[in-house]
């Protein structure tokens, strides 16, 4: 099993635990909001905010956390990451934060402990990247934006 290390930020309410998977067949582990005053914010419709999670972590080389949103917030309430996935890259040692945004019709309370988001830790394949004189054909050739059909 692979380990990813985490720190706690100064301030951070510890009693909130590292991320977790909520199922033994969980893809994403939930990320809580860690604010160190407490109080939470409200987002209104159309806003975003970056919700700390109290943490730093050290992700291996070779592999990268993607951020993405948790599903029941985003059906029930609008609530996104709107750079989904974000991704932690394994050289990054920051505070770890998640860009969430409220694309709902009403103010959503985003309360310290919520869980906010979720995490994926994934594998990085580095390409090199060259340039050329030509590129293979395929069947698609530049059909691009809805080519393929409507169904």
């Amino acid at each position: 099993m692979l380990t990813v290390a985490f720190q706690w930020e100064e301030g951070a309410d510890r009693a909130l635990g590292l991320p977790s998977y909520a199922t033994a067949g969980a893809a994403g582990a939930d990320l809580r909001a860690n604010f160190p005053d407490r109080r939470g914010v409200t987002l209104a419709p159309g806003a975003r905010a970056l919700v700390p999670t109290g943490l730093r972590l050290a992700v291996p080389e070779g592999y990268e956390v993607q951020l993405r949103p948790r599903s029941g917030l985003a059906l029930r309430h609008g609530i996104t990451l709107p750079n989904s996935p974000g991704t932690i890259d394994s050289d990054y040692r920051g505070p770890l934060g998640v860009i969430v945004m409220n694309a709902g019709d009403a103010p959503f309370e985003i309360g310290h402990g919520a869980r906010i988001a979720q995490m994926v830790v994934a594998p990085v394949v580095r390409a090199r990247f060259v340039l050329s004189d030509t590129l293979a054909d395929t069947a698609r050739g530049e059909g691009g934006f809805g080519s393929t059909g409507q169904a």
